[in-house]
């Protein structure tokens, strides 16, 4: 193998190994000390501001992006421009959350007497249990951090790898606490095919299609010309009722064409339909139709209400809202 592509594999294998390690050393610090900070966070009436300076400002913007997601109002707060005004956005009933592997970088030992000068609680994600930061904090969260994954054990890597799980940690607990919802979910998320899936039911997409049906007595001439009219590749077989009882495909059709014996002529809807097919109501998710359609390996599904048949939803469908 050429020395170059060695290097680099070597090179990338450790950084993994090393930020790996660092991650699995995060489980003896999710402990009570862990829980009660946590537990602060919920019971805060005001907002959750997090702040950092370099690479933990980074973290900290994207645990603030979860944190609202997930249900938690929160703000970021640059550590640097905190100090020169920024600060006019906390209250007191707010907690700040501030983000340092050492606790001791400038901006964050200044920051730290305005802070309780405001009369906000303090919490820390850092990885020095005895810098000023830890020694502040009414909250510590604990990120022990052996080494750094970059050979000069300079560059932030398994750092803010460390802070970037312990944040998400927070987060994925304060939900818990909260009893977050798919539904909550969706209703942060409405964007996006993630969002679609949550949110998005049957009924907003089949009425879009035709309604391809047939009566079980109707002839296969008309069956075809309903299939090849609607275009969708299949129809609905249905009771004078309007209840869904069948459903013919074109590979139904196909399969029916092999039997030399069948007189053609006198075929009926009945006689080649699938009884009781598979089948969604319109209440249900878009989700749930891509599920039945994706399990049974189909990519038609009949709509139906109360048994009354409704219409057609198509795998076609649910791609264009980008469920795959």
């Amino acid at each position: 193998m050429d020395a170059q592509i060695q290097r680099i594999l070597d090179s990338a294998t450790n950084c993994i190994k090393i930020e790996c390690d660092t991650l699995n050393g995060l489980f003896s610090v999710i402990n009570e000390e862990f829980a009660q900070g946590v537990l602060a966070l919920h019971r805060c009436k005001g907002r959750i501001i997090v702040t950092g300076i370099g690479k933990s400002a980074i973290i900290a913007q994207k645990i603030v992006a979860t944190l609202n997601s997930t249900g938690t109002l929160a703000l970021f707060m640059h550590a640097a421009d905190a100090i020169h005004g920024d600060l006019g956005m906390v209250t007191k009933a707010d907690i700040i959350i501030c983000i340092s592997k050492s606790g001791e970088t400038p901006e964050i030992k200044a920051l730290l007497p305005l802070v309780k000068n405001l009369g906000s609680s303090l919490h820390g994600i850092v990885s020095n249990p005895n810098s000023s930061l830890a020694k502040n904090a009414d909250h510590v969260y604990y990120t022990p951090v052996p080494r750094e994954a970059e050979p000069n054990n300079l560059a932030p890597t398994a750092s803010t790898t460390a802070q970037l799980a312990m944040g998400d940690a927070i987060a994925v607990s304060l939900l818990a606490l909260k009893g977050f919802s798919p539904e909550n979910f969706a209703h942060f998320h409405p964007g996006g095919s993630l969002g679609k899936q949550l949110y998005l039911k049957v009924s907003d997409i089949y009425t879009k299609n035709q309604k391809p049906e047939v009566y079980s007595h109707d002839s296969l001439q008309s069956v075809i010309l309903e299939m090849t009219k609607k275009r969708l590749g299949s129809t609905a077989v249905i009771s004078q009722e309007g209840e869904l009882i069948g459903m013919i495909t074109d590979g139904d059709l196909r399969r029916m064409l092999d039997h030399d014996t069948l007189h053609l002529s006198v075929l009926r809807a009945e006689d080649i339909m699938t009884k009781n097919p598979k089948s969604v109501e319109a209440s249900e998710m878009a989700l749930t139709a891509f599920q039945i359609l994706k399990e049974n390996a189909i990519t038609q599904l009949p709509v139906i209400q109360a048994k009354k048949y409704m219409g057609m939803i198509h795998l076609h469908d649910l791609i264009q809202e980008g469920f795959i």
